[in-house]
């Protein structure tokens, strides 16, 4: 199998430098290219590409910008591989990856993937409680973290595999941004493809974001939820609306102190004591513990509130989703 790694890039030489480094340290043995496409950077990447030509077989594409779903697509129809795997330019390759990923495809073939992230050693703290948010299972993030106790895996596109069949037959990522993974993936179920969860094939995700950038972030999130599940209404989960009733409830939970009721604020205290705790212990820092309870609230609230105002606009008032949220559509 001739696999093709796509990378979009936005703006990111850096991000691409360190990259291509680990990619250039990988133990496959097999050959394999890299496609790297410029989604119309004012920062461009191409001289970062060129210092790499001599130890990997990689090309350079530029193109006007469409965002990332349509720069994938772009990569994969130039792209000579039978298989494509794809990442965000924020991501750092373990050596052992791609080894890992031909071994899974070998013993159980599926025509898509996608794997959890972790954070190296390196990381900053603020990154590190960030990636604790996105992937704990005390968290929305559980799924992503590496849980496999579920029948159908949605793929992140951080972290992605998919056969050119499989692309071909669904014409790639759509122009909805964030959101466009999980509608790739539930457009492939429909089509009669399988999509799965490769646990060994984690990759480091840095997310080079501050507070804000992240909040507006999971809010994007959060947005693009209702909408998903006003296209794909059978695959509505209980499970989306949480993070919109953890707000509520915690808003809730503040009321009542007025009538001095505190259960329910107790429970909260509690749960965030327990993000502190594991928090804490997994990455060997009180500091993080503590950064981490900002990470999860941001994450909730972030969430919880696009995921409602959302479903009142898209669900309840049923107002068309390109109009409802203009900036979560590229023209492409």
């Amino acid at each position: 199998m001739y696999f093709s790694l796509i990378i979009p890039v936005y703006n990111r030489p850096d991000e691409v430098d360190e990259l291509l480094e680990s990619l250039s340290k990988l133990d496959y043995k097999e050959d394999f290219e890299i496609v790297i496409v410029e989604d119309g950077s004012a920062i461009k990447c191409e001289d970062v590409v060129n210092q790499y030509k001599n130890r990997l077989s990689i090309s350079y594409y530029y193109k006007e910008n469409s965002g990332p779903g349509d720069s994938r697509n772009y990569g994969m129809k130039v792209a000579k591989g039978d298989y494509f795997i794809i990442f965000d330019s924020d991501c750092i390759i373990p050596t052992q990856y791609l080894s890992e990923v031909d071994k899974a495809l070998k013993e159980n073939y599926v025509d898509c993937f996608g794997g959890p992230d972790k954070a190296l050693d390196s990381f900053s703290n603020i990154q590190k409680a960030i990636n604790f948010a996105m992937t704990s299972f005390l968290t929305t993030g559980g799924i992503r973290g590496g849980s496999e106790k579920i029948d159908k895996f949605q793929p992140r596109s951080f972290n992605m595999g998919i056969s050119r069949k499989a692309f071909e037959a669904s014409k790639g990522f759509g122009n909805i941004h964030p959101g466009e993974d999980p509608d790739l993936s539930i457009r492939l179920w429909n089509l009669g493809f399988e999509t799965r969860l490769f646990s060994k094939a984690y990759v480091y995700h840095k997310r080079r974001i501050d507070w804000d950038k992240f909040s507006i972030q999971v809010n994007k999130f959060g947005k693009a939820r209702p909408i998903l599940n006003s296209w794909y209404p059978k695959y509505n989960k209980l499970t989306f609306f949480f993070p919109t009733f953890f707000v509520i409830g915690l808003a809730l939970s503040v009321a009542l102190l007025i009538f001095t009721y505190d259960f329910l604020a107790k429970l909260y205290c509690v749960y965030f004591f327990v993000i502190f705790v594991v928090s804490s212990y997994q990455n060997k820092s009180i500091k993080i513990g503590y950064l981490s309870v900002t990470a999860v609230w941001k994450q909730f609230l972030g969430y919880g509130l696009g995921f409602l105002e959302s479903y009142i606009k898209v669900i309840i008032l049923k107002q068309k989703p390109q109009e409802a949220f203009p900036y979560l559509f590229f023209k492409v």
